[in-house]
């Protein structure tokens, strides 16, 4: 990925010029069956330039209250757009349920916010969202008069859970968020996808925000190699997730279902500033919570599950 960086043909992508940019932006388009897309430096950015585009001032968009686009981006859309968040507890399988939303969306009156938006959230905190719901998705917004967007900063994620291509998850939604780091393993960049029209006003709002590169190429080639290599990798991220997940319950620990390279441990009860000094002592650095989310990636071997699993292990004995 350095080589490819190194090696990059670029130009300046505010102009349209980077070449390596422009490839990456067709690849993924035509990779998730998409008109366009546009490459953003982060996902944060990359989500909030697809709530402006959507949604104007006084508009609301209904999302999920552990969502990204609502808990963990500053309030972003908020702030900059002037767009209210109706946030929804979400179901079992990091959904939202439609009959909920349904009853969410405001009536056409100048009392309330328009409701304009549905975002999702795909993989949710390492839930894949079922393919039979997300068949639902498209009838729903239409007969509710809503877009929707998708977070999908770990979509590829879910595609290999699932084992289908990435379109089959992307083709329900109006606009999707990917992220090329995470799993896929570049330094930075993201990239936002949807048709032709969305693109061109999402890329004058890329510029508002701040979002507008010059040679881009540079990060544009780390994310085409990990489109082209590191993909059907994530499922050893998987496997290794649960074989740490195993291990973990076997241990006594209380360890959420999973189904990708999260996994949440329930530490409810313990002493974490214990529990981190002895995990600490194993070189394992975690950020200690009573929800303690722990996730593989490609810099996790065969060797550091083992690793894991000792200091897990012995920090179950002070605990």
């Amino acid at each position: 990925m350095r080589l490819a960086i190194a090696d990059a043909s670029v130009g300046d992508d505010v102009y349209g010029e980077d070449p390596t940019v422009n490839r990456l932006e067709a690849m993924i388009a035509e990779r998730a069956g998409m008109e366009r897309a546009l490459f953003l430096p982060t996902g944060t950015q990359s989500n909030l330039v697809a709530l402006l585009t959507h949604c104007g001032r006084g508009d609301e968009y209904i999302v999920g209250q552990q969502a990204h686009t609502y808990k963990y981006e500053g309030g972003g859309a908020a702030v900059l757009g002037g767009i209210q968040p109706q946030p929804l507890e979400l179901n079992d399988h990091g959904g939202l349920d439609l009959d909920r939303v349904r009853a969410a969306i405001k009536p056409r009156d100048h009392h309330f916010a328009r409701t304009r938006l549905l975002c999702l959230e795909n993989t949710m905190q390492g839930k894949v969202l079922p393919l039979e719901y997300l068949q639902q998705l498209r009838p729903f917004a239409r007969d509710n008069n809503l877009a929707l967007h998708l977070d999908g900063a770990r979509l590829f994620n879910a595609a290999v859970a699932l084992d289908v291509d990435i379109a089959e998850l992307t083709r329900h939604f109006d606009s999707v968020s990917i992220c090329l780091s995470k799993g896929l393993g570049a330094p930075a960049g993201s990239l936002l996808l949807g048709s032709a029209g969305f693109i061109e006003e999402a890329r004058r709002w890329r510029k508002v925000t701040g979002g507008g590169l010059r040679q881009a190429g540079v990060l544009a080639a780390a994310g085409l190699f990990a489109l082209e290599h590191n993909v059907r990798r994530l499922a050893d991220d998987h496997r290794r997730a649960a074989t740490i997940a195993i291990a973990l319950s076997s241990q006594g620990y209380r360890v959420e279902p999973m189904q990708t390279n999260m996994i949440y441990v329930d530490c409810s009860g313990f002493d974490l500033a214990v529990l981190t000094e002895c995990l600490r002592s194993h070189d394992i650095r975690v950020n200690a919570a009573h929800r303690l989310r722990l996730v593989t990636h490609m810099d996790i071997s065969d060797e550091d599950v083992g690793l894991v699993a000792a200091a897990f292990r012995a920090a179950r004995e002070l605990v």
